[in-house]
C-alpha cells in the first residue's frame, strides 16, 4: 500500500459511503474513463456519462431527504467529484456544476422553493450557475445583467457568459442587480430561472483547450419573465448567497483538480516504470526521483488538506473562504504541475493524443481560472493577514 492508499483509507466514511464511493470508482474506471478520449476529440457532451451517474443517484447525495435526497457527507461528496473527474474531467465538472449551482438554494432557499425545485435535480437534472458576464469575472460586482420586478414576476435583461451546463441545465442558479437598489454590491440579487423560460436563449457554445465535452455556453435574458417567487431571500441578498456557493464550490473544484492530478501522476508512474533509458528504467535515475518526491508530497499534502476542509465544511464552521481559498489555488497549481510534468516524463509520447497525459495537462489549465484566478486567490490569502491599525 502506497502513500496514497493510505491517505485514502483513512477517511472516515460510513458504511454506505465506502460502498457508494466504491461504485462510483467503479463506474469511472470501468465506464466513463474509457469513454473519455472519444468525448474528448468530438467534443460531444456525455449524456451516457450523466445517465450512469444519475443510475447510481449521485446528485441525491448531497440534497435534502424532504426534497427527493439521500443525503450524504461533504467528504463522500468531494471523494466522488475526485474519482469522476480523474476518469473524466468534462464529466467531473458537469456532475460538481449540479452542486455549485444548486447548494445555494439548498442553503437559502424557502421550503416551498425547495420543495418545488430540488426534486427534478434529485431525479437527475442538471443545474447551472450563472455569475460571469463577458465585463464582470472574479469582480462580480460589475455585473450588468439587470433584475426588475414587476408584479409577481422579475423581468431579467443582459447575459452571461462561459456558463458550464449553461446550454442544457434544468435549473439556473442566475446573479444579477436589482434596479431599484443603486449601490453596486447591495442589488446584488439571486433567483432560479427553469428551462425553457421564455427570453432565456443559448447565443453559442465555446470550442475550448480543454474539457471539450462540457458544454460552456453564453446565454442571454430578452426580458425573461421569471416568478417573483423564484427569488433567493430578499432583493440584494445575493452577494451573502454567492460568498455562501463560492466558499462549499471551491473544495469541489479542488477535489476536481486533485482528479486530474492523480490521474497525471498515476500515467506518469507506470510509465516510467516500463521506460528504459542506457538499459536502465527512467524511474532508476536520481534526478526523476527528486522529481517524483516533490510531487508526490506536494499531492499528499494538498489532499490532506482537501479533507481537513470537508471537515471544517461538515462541523458547520461558517469561516472558512481563506482555507477553501488556499485548497483551490494550490489544487489547481498543482494539477498543471504534475499533468506538465508528466508530460516531460512521457517525452514525445507525452505529446500526442495516443496518451491521456496530453489531454490532462489541457484539462488542467482551466483550473487556476475558473472560481477565481488564482491570482485572486493569492490577494484574498495575503490580505487576510493585514493587521487593522487604528487611527492616531
Amino acid at each position: 500500500m502506497n502513500v496514497f492508499d493510505r491517505l485514502d483509507a483513512s477517511l472516515v466514511l460510513a458504511d454506505e459511503e465506502k460502498m457508494l464511493v466504491d461504485s462510483v470508482r467503479e463506474l469511472a474506471r470501468n465506464e466513463i474513463a474509457p469513454r473519455a478520449d472519444a468525448f474528448d476529440r468530438s467534443g460531444e457532451f456525455p449524456w451516457e456519462n450523466v445517465r450512469a451517474i444519475n443510475a447510481l443517484g449521485l446528485n441525491q447525495m448531497f440534497i435534502p431527504e424532504e426534497f427527493g435526497g439521500a443525503p450524504l457527507s461533504y467528504t463522500a461528496y468531494l471523494a466522488c467529484v475526485r474519482e469522476i473527474s480523474q476518469a473524466c474531467a468534462s464529466t467531473g465538472i458537469i456532475w460538481a456544476t449540479n452542486y455549485h449551482g444548486m447548494k445555494p438554494l439548498i442553503d437559502f432557499g424557502s421550503d416551498e422553493q425547495r420543495q418545488r425545485l430540488l426534486p427534478r435535480i434529485a431525479d437527475g437534472g442538471l443545474g447551472s450557475l450563472a455569475i460571469t458576464e463577458p465585463s464582470a469575472g472574479s469582480d462580480a460586482t460589475g455585473m450588468k445583467t439587470r433584475f426588475t420586478p414587476d408584479g409577481d414576476h422579475i423581468v431579467v435583461d443582459g447575459g452571461k457568459t462561459f456558463i458550464t451546463n449553461g446550454d442544457c441545465a434544468d435549473l439556473y442558479l442566475l446573479f444579477g442587480k436589482w434596479s431599484e437598489i443603486d449601490d453596486p454590491k447591495a442589488a446584488i440579487s439571486a433567483l432560479i430561472v427553469e428551462k425553457g423560460t421564455p427570453g432565456l436563449s443559448v447565443v453559442r457554445t465555446e470550442e475550448k483547450m480543454g474539457h471539450r465535452a462540457s458544454s460552456t455556453a453564453t446565454i442571454a435574458f430578452d426580458g425573461m419573465r421569471v416568478p417573483r417567487a423564484n427569488l433567493l431571500r430578499a432583493p440584494g441578498d445575493g452577494l451573502k448567497i454567492l460568498f455562501g456557493s463560492l466558499n462549499k464550490s471551491r473544495p469541489s473544484v479542488a477535489a476536481h483538480a486533485l482528479g486530474i492530478a492523480r490521474a497525471a501522476w498515476q500515467d506518469a508512474i507506470a510509465y516510467i516504470n516500463e521506460r528504459q533509458q542506457s538499459g536502465r528504467r527512467i524511474v532508476e535515475f536520481q534526478g526523476i526521483q527528486f522529481m517524483l518526491a516533490d510531487m508526490a508530497t506536494d499531492l499528499a499534502q494538498c489532499e490532506g488538506w482537501l479533507w481537513h476542509v470537508a471537515r471544517l465544511v461538515e462541523s458547520g464552521a461558517d469561516d472558512f473562504g481563506i482555507e477553501a481559498s488556499m485548497l483551490k489555488m494550490r489544487a489547481s497549481d498543482l494539477a498543471m504541475k504534475i499533468s506538465t510534468e508528466a508530460v516531460q516524463l512521457l517525452g514525445g509520447y507525452g505529446y500526442c493524443q495516443d496518451h491521456r497525459v496530453e489531454r490532462l495537462m489541457r484539462d488542467a489549465k482551466i483550473t487556476q481560472i475558473w472560481e477565481g484566478t488564482n491570482q485572486i486567490h493569492r490577494q484574498l490569502i495575503g490580505r487576510s493577514f493585514m493587521e487593522k491599525r487604528s487611527r492616531s
